[in-house]
């Protein structure tokens, strides 16, 4: 059983609605989105060429890769073409007192 700690990423009103914001944790990289159904949190880059999804563009609950455009979808991490073909991992994600949180497994 994964046992998750909850890390404070930033304040709800820092990520404007349809955008993504990089949040960095002992060295890994993951991006935090803001769409119009809540937050999300993935890895932090593309499984293709490890390109920073916090540089890429989000269209609804979708994110563009900056490198290539590869699309992936925001809240199940799955790739939705080429030349992605290698969902991204998903993060738990809540909201307390007008902050953001993402829910890491403790080592």
């Amino acid at each position: 059983m994964n046992i998750l700690q909850w890390h404070q990423v930033c304040a709800c009103d820092d990520i404007d609605e349809e955008d993504v914001m990089e949040f960095e944790h002992e060295g890994k990289l993951y991006a935090v989105y803001h769409t119009a159904t809540g937050f999300y949190a993935t890895a932090g880059l593309c499984t293709h060429e490890t390109a920073r999804l916090a540089d890429g563009f989000v269209f609804g609950e979708v994110i563009e890769c900056p490198m290539h455009m590869g699309r992936f979808h925001i809240p199940t991490g799955a790739a939705k073409g080429a030349p992605v073909c290698v969902n991204l991992v998903t993060h738990p994600v809540k909201t307390e007192d007008g902050n953001v949180f993402i829910g890491l497994a403790a080592d």
